[in-house]
């Protein structure tokens, strides 16, 4: 797909990974909607890039986002892209893991996905066109101590992403999946459970911390080639990145 002139929407997309692809997505001429519920960040950034629109959005809401696609509908006329960045992290051991958190982690991390692809899919289908970028993450293809509600549910994404793939792909709409691995973001800092053993299992892992700049090109790249997927996890860790 061309990113010159198409619509995009990004959620998470007031810091990090979704404020880098919408900055990337609108340089390379793309009309950016912000999905996120910190507003006064995501109209910041709206101010910033000139043609973006700022929608203050729970995506856990299904209310919230319908009217957040009608906006955006309204507004360009079209939805090309969805770009499904929220989400949140849980670090705890298995038999630490607080069952309310892994509920709200759930939420957010994989069936508010599935309502953001709902929702747009509508819309792509009478374009006849479109993509989905999913961001799942580099830790499902690792066994580390601590991660595993946050694994369990990118890994559910990635399953859940696989085979809208394959539903969606006659009506021209393609659905990717994006590998990052650790990123200099608030990622951590924001997660749920004990954010110090976070900071120590990443510090242990060996591996270097990448630029939201470089996993938004990655992103841009999925969208203009509609592969199945993409990842920045280095070779020795399963993934294509050569060191």
């Amino acid at each position: 797909m061309d990113i010159d002139g198409a619509t995009v929407l990004v959620t998470g997309a007031s810091s990090g990974i979704g404020a880098a692809t919408a900055r990337a997505a609108s340089r390379a001429g793309a009309r950016v909607v912000l999905l996120a519920r910190r507003e006064d960040r995501i109209r910041q950034l709206a101010e910033e890039l000139g043609e973006a629109l700022a929608v203050p959005c729970d995506v856990t809401d299904r209310t919230q986002v319908e009217k957040a696609v009608r906006d955006t509908v309204e507004k360009f006329g079209r939805i090309d892209v969805l770009v499904n960045n929220a989400g949140q992290g849980l670090q705890a051991t298995v038999d630490a893991i607080d069952p309310d958190d892994f509920r709200a982690l759930l939420e957010l991390n994989l069936v508010a996905p599935l309502v953001m692809m709902q929702a747009v899919l509508p819309v792509m289908r009478q374009q006849g066109a479109g993509a989905i970028i999913n961001v799942s993450s580099g830790i499902t293809w690792s066994t580390l101590p601590g991660s595993g509600a946050y694994a369990a549910s990118k890994a559910g994404l990635q399953k859940l992403s696989a085979i809208a793939r394959a539903e969606v792909a006659d009506a021209g709409i393609a659905v990717s999946l994006m590998f990052p691995s650790i990123t200099e973001t608030e990622f951590v800092g924001t997660l749920r459970g004990s954010v110090e053993d976070a900071v120590r299992m990443e510090a242990s892992s060996g591996l270097k911390p990448q630029s939201p700049e470089g996993v938004a090109d990655a992103i841009l790249g999925l969208i203009r080639s509609g592969a199945e997927q993409a990842d920045l996890v280095p070779e020795e860790f399963g993934g294509t990145l050569k060191s």
